[in-house]
């Protein structure tokens, strides 16, 4: 009780003096070929190529930089090892972006009734859970170093995802039109970055006030490529 109590106490006065960081991300291209210019695109041969749709990118990511200081990973008020899911339905990963902070336990239920495989081959962590139906209790990965990991499965083509591993708790996926939100931030300075997994990151240099909230947009895309 004691320790809980501490552990409780440490939390507060962290949150005592914590913001709140919002916004918005979204995605553009300034390529003709995005924009469906003219060129070898209108050719007979290339006019079926599908092309990416800037617009209606999801999954974006934002995410604090570095550790925070007086922040543990990845539970701060009682330490104990979070878990989470990353589930095989229908033939897919879901969700396709997972991002957590380092230390955390991932499960990865195979919901279908057909044998899926799960590994990665990714330097931040290379894992092979083998064939397997159901959710057997052994089949976890515990990510203990940040950066990007791609998963597939090595029987079903389509089946990939990321898992995103990060250094503190302090991250958000947007919501359908964009918009994030990063609550209880201890006050400070920070590098915040957003993310994608088809496009270069971006990052900018914020205050997180004792209270309230400091809002950052972000627009990534690709940028300078070649013209017809």
């Amino acid at each position: 009780m004691k320790v809980v109590s501490l552990c409780c106490a440490c939390w507060f006065a962290l949150t005592a003096h914590a913001g709140t960081i919002t916004g918005t991300v979204v995605a553009e291209s300034k390529s003709e070929a995005e924009q469906g210019g003219g060129g070898r695109y209108d050719s007979r041969k290339f006019k079926f190529v599908e092309k990416v749709n800037y617009s209606e990118l999801r999954d974006f990511l934002v995410f604090i930089e570095g550790p925070v200081s007086g922040v543990t990973n990845p539970a701060p008020v009682t330490r104990s090892v979070v878990t989470t899911k990353l589930t095989q339905r229908d033939a897919a990963f879901k969700p396709h972006i997972l991002p957590v902070a380092i230390g955390t336990k991932v499960e990865w239920p195979n919901e279908d009734d057909i044998f899926h495989n799960v590994f990665s081959m990714s330097e931040p962590k290379l894992f092979d859970l083998g064939l397997y139906k159901g959710n057997p209790p052994e089949k976890t990965i515990t990510f203990d170093k940040a950066g990007r990991v791609d998963v597939f499965c090595s029987i079903h083509s389509q089946m990939h995802c990321v898992v995103l591993v990060v250094e503190n708790p302090f991250f958000s996926v947007t919501d359908a039109r964009g918009r994030y939100t990063i609550t209880d931030v201890p006050a400070g300075s920070y590098k915040l970055k957003a993310w994608h997994e088809r496009l270069p990151p971006q990052s900018q240099d914020i205050t997180v006030p004792d209270s309230g909230e400091v809002k950052v947009n972000f627009t990534l895309g690709v940028k300078n490529l070649p013209k017809y």
